[in-house]
């Protein structure tokens, strides 16, 4: 997780061992809006990206956490130490296998307005 000084945006995508194909499009789709459109913010820190397999015994605190047991999508903005949670996972599997363009036009503006 990020503290940094103004606005900062972590996007933490979880899964566990066995993944579907909706799974890894939601995976696949984030990690491409990231880069396509927030290339910046990643290289500076202000953005970052992490995947958890919440398989791993050490991914067990972070999934308690977040109240993990599937595959999630969250994208949490901190301002220093105040997070804003923001669950994304039911549009995530909405949208990635059968409407890429819509998901990735929904997290994109997601991602604008959190980093406003």
């Amino acid at each position: 997780m990020v503290i940094a000084q103004g606005p900062a945006v972590d996007v933490l995508y979880f899964h566990g061992a066995q993944r579907c194909i909706t799974c890894r499009s939601i995976e696949k789709l984030t990690k491409e809006v990231l880069q396509e459109s927030f290339a910046k913010e990643l290289k500076s820190g202000k953005v970052t990206f992490t995947v958890v397999d919440i398989s791993e015994p050490t991914s067990e605190k972070i999934a308690k956490e977040y109240k993990v047991t599937w595959s999630s999508l969250f994208v949490n903005k901190w301002e220093g130490a105040n997070e804003k949670r923001n669950n994304l996972t039911q549009m995530g599997f909405s949208y990635a296998k059968n409407q890429p363009a819509e998901f990735k036009k929904r997290f994109k503006q997601v991602m604008d307005d959190l980093l406003k």
